[in-house]
This record gives C-alpha cells, structure tokens and sequence, in this order.
C-alpha cells in the first residue's frame, strides 16, 4: 500500500538532522503552517493525491515528522550522536511507517507519522 514511501530515504535523512531544530519555534510556526494543508490525508488519500509526485509525499512527511519530533521534544542529536546510528534511522522510519500505513490505509498520515517517530526512537533506546 506505501510502497512508494520506501523511496523516502534521502528525504528522511534531511528530517532527522532538522529535528535537532525542534526547538526553534519561529522555525516550527513555519512548519506548522506548511503542514497545515495536508493534515487531513490518510495514508491511502496521500498517495491518491500525490502518489506521482514522490519529492511532494517526501516533503509532507518530512514537515509532519518534525511536528512529531517537536511535539515529543526529540532532539535527535542528543538522541542518537553517533552518525551511523543517525543513518539507519531513516530506514527504521520508513519501515514503521510503512507498518503503520499497511496496518491501516485509513489512518491520518499524520498519527501514522508520529507512531512511526515514536516506535523508531523506542527502536534506538
């Protein structure tokens, strides 16, 4: 069903180096606003409206990926310093997402998100 979500690699590596950014809420007032827009999408709505679109679906995930980071108060350098470990949490995200999204279709892109920020960092403890 997400298929096209496994593409989101490079994409997430720019979210995760971000979220160190979290706490800049200027920063956040911005992503809220840009995210704002597609907080209404499932995981099946997403990939109805921009499924041909692969950098679009990266960028929304990425602008709800740092509300998640933002809201849970991840800092991810603090959380993951070591580099390496930092690379392979693009792929822990992408497969918890994916999980959640195939679990269910119907599922607000965004909760889908945040479940898969948190069962990534749970994955790093």
């Amino acid at each position: 069903m997400i298929r096209p979500l496994k593409d989101l690699a490079a994409a997430t590596a720019c979210l995760f180096v971000l979220g160190s950014f979290a706490q800049a809420d200027e920063i956040m007032d911005q992503t809220f606003a840009e995210a704002q827009p597609y907080m209404h999408h499932s995981c099946g709505s997403i990939l109805d409206t921009y499924g041909d679109d692969e950098d679009k679906v990266a960028e929304i995930v990425r602008l709800m990926a740092m509300i998640s980071l933002y809201n849970r108060q991840i800092d991810v350098l603090a959380e993951v310093p070591d580099e390496q470990d930092r690379a392979s949490l693009k792929d822990e995200f992408v497969e918890e997402l994916e999980d959640a999204c195939d679990d269910d279709p119907g599922r607000l892109l965004s909760g889908a998100v945040d479940i898969a920020v948190k069962e990534t960092f749970e994955a790093f403890e």
